[in-house]
């Protein structure tokens, strides 16, 4: 049924035009079209379209505006954390022992290694446990030391908005709440394992600690949510993994910036005519440009495994994440993959999608000045339209598909 109604979508909206006309001269035609939107009256547009089968540029709007990326930030990130880390690259909590053992008696401290996993679980505390019982021990005669020198100590972005209400930036979270100490100390006591030590935070490990055990999540497995839902604070984790690969104990986020800008130089942009300044894109202070967006893109595809990690993380039009609801009675359903992005005034997407001659697109859409983000987002949606809607030609009768054609009944 959902055929049938695109079928009529199709047949009563596209404007009719002459087989002979190429895909790319009628798309061109439809994008200027929209470029006349009375929206961009009193608003700020820049849009890239590039055809990455042909390896061509089908259409630019103010390609070098400098616009606010707002969650499409988080594209800059993970597509640098491929680059730097691998798609294969994972993080990694450990739990130490620093002590003696006498018996069942443990005497001395359990050190935990935070590796700033955003999806770290009462599950994964249970391994911790698990391991604890495993060396025979069932009194802990010490403290609970966290080492918290993956990050620096800042607890907000630079530019976060001082309402707003995402999380702190905290490298050791347990079910996306502050509660590990607390948890472990509960389920160390219900697994018979005697603990009345206090929780002390160390800048460094000791240097005669035990390893015990690692906990490790994948990237891929942190980018899902990440980039399905926005996750802010996923998109930080990530940002400070690249800061983290320096080297350095509380690595800043002018590490995982130099990170990106030294990417941004190697597809021959000047990192200087940008500025980036958090993994996310809450920060006001981050800039960037429909062109370098699109160039993101276009290098992703050329790395296959980025490429497919990348698209498998992706909000889906009218399927899932932040694209749910969007473009679900067009022929965009089920075929435009993009990343949203929205702060106050800002309204972006980037990703790709299949034109109507199959060809890949990637795209990068970002509005500027708007008093409603809705706005921006329904322009957005009428691009992608124009990008997958197909040709419509004349004289020739467009069928309905098979399996949507109505039977009437017999006289």
């Amino acid at each position: 049924m959902r055929k049938f109604f695109l079928y009529l979508y199709t047949l009563i909206c596209l404007p009719a035009v002459c087989a002979t006309d190429s895909l790319s001269t009628v798309i061109v035609e439809r994008l200027d079209s929209l470029c006349r939107d009375s929206l961009l009256q009193h608003t700020q547009l820049g849009f890239v379209v590039h055809d990455l089968t042909a390896d061509t540029l089908l259409y630019a709007h103010n390609p070098l505006q400098l616009m606010r990326p707002a969650s499409c930030q988080k594209l800059f990130t993970a597509i640098a954390a491929f680059h730097y880390l691998g798609s294969d690259y994972n993080f990694t909590t450990s739990l130490y022992l620093n002590g003696s053992q006498s018996g069942a008696r443990f005497e001395g401290n359990l050190i935990v290694k935070a590796g700033f996993d955003p999806l770290f679980s009462a599950t994964d505390i249970q391994a911790f446990v698990k391991a604890v019982r495993s060396r025979g021990i069932d009194e802990v005669r010490g403290d609970l030391l966290i080492d918290l020198s993956i990050k620096d100590t800042l607890s907000r972005g630079s530019g976060w908005c001082w309402d707003d209400d995402d999380k702190l930036l905290r490298p050791l979270y347990c079910n996306g709440t502050l509660s590990f100490p607390s948890t472990f100390k509960r389920q160390l006591q219900a697994a018979g394992i005697k603990f009345k030590g206090r929780v002390r935070t160390v800048r460094s490990m000791p240097a005669n600690a035990v390893l015990l055990c690692h906990v490790k999540r994948p990237l891929t497995e942190v980018l899902r949510p990440m980039m399905k839902e926005s996750d802010n604070l996923c998109a930080e984790s990530v940002f400070y993994q690249l800061a983290a690969r320096q080297g350095r104990p509380y690595a800043s986020a002018s590490d995982a910036v130099d990170h990106i800008e030294a990417l941004t130089d190697s597809l021959g942009f000047n990192p200087k005519h940008f500025k980036v300044a958090d993994g996310s894109g809450l920060s006001l202070y981050n800039y960037a440009t429909p062109q370098l967006l699109a160039a993101y893109l276009r290098y992703a595809h050329t790395q296959p495994a980025v490429y497919a990690a990348l698209f498998e993380s992706l909000p889906i039009a009218g399927v899932d994440g932040t694209l749910k609801k969007r473009m679900r009675s067009t022929l965009s359903y089920n075929n435009v993959r993009a990343k949203t992005g929205s702060v106050t005034a800002v309204s972006t997407l980037a990703g790709y999608c299949i034109a109507p001659n199959g060809h890949l697109l990637c795209f990068a859409i970002m509005n500027q000045g708007l008093v409603r983000a809705s706005h921006g987002r329904d322009f957005q949606d009428r691009v992608c339209a124009a990008l997958t809607m197909p040709l419509v030609t004349v004289p020739e009768p467009l069928l309905p598909p098979e399996d949507s054609l109505l039977t009437l009944p017999m006289q």
